[in-house]
């Protein structure tokens, strides 16, 4: 091969090496689910109230979104959040509520910050319904990573 060839040949190799070498990571949807029981309340209590968190969370935009479904809590809810940062077994502040109507099934979604994506992705963050009889929490599910 000539020099005259080579050289930008060569060349237009090193500019694309570059741009892909530069090139963000990839957006992902993560599905995210969680079962809802009262055994996950810290300290459990003997509510026979249950649910189910389907949630996705896009990984560029930060863009969480949820449904929550449940039933058979000992009144209606009063309130429900996203919290964290909390392994199982801990507790933790809310970090994302829940607002409007909190009649099951619950629809939402909310943008996350850096902190709040990172402890979701990380495995740290737990959905809490709340009610009168059990104003700490009747039922909780710790987020983890589901198939899609």
């Amino acid at each position: 091969m000539s020099t005259m060839i080579r050289t930008p040949l060569l060349a237009a190799l090193g500019i694309a090496a570059g741009m892909l070498a530069a090139a963000p990571a990839m957006a992902e949807t993560v599905k995210m689910s969680a079962t809802l029981e009262a055994a996950q309340e810290v300290p459990p209590n003997d509510s026979t109230g249950s649910g189910m968190v389907d949630a996705t969370f896009d990984t560029e935009s930060k863009k969480l979104d949820w449904t929550v479904e449940y039933t058979e809590l000992s009144g209606p809810a009063t309130a429900a959040h996203f919290h964290g940062p909390a392994g199982p077994g801990e507790n933790a502040p809310p970090m994302v509520p829940v607002s409007g109507d909190l009649a099951s099934p619950l629809k939402g979604s909310a943008t996350l910050t850096d902190e709040q994506a990172a402890a979701l992705t990380e495995g740290k963050v737990y959905f809490n319904l709340h009610t009168a009889a059990h104003p700490d929490g009747e039922v909780r599910g710790q987020l983890e990573k589901s198939a899609m």
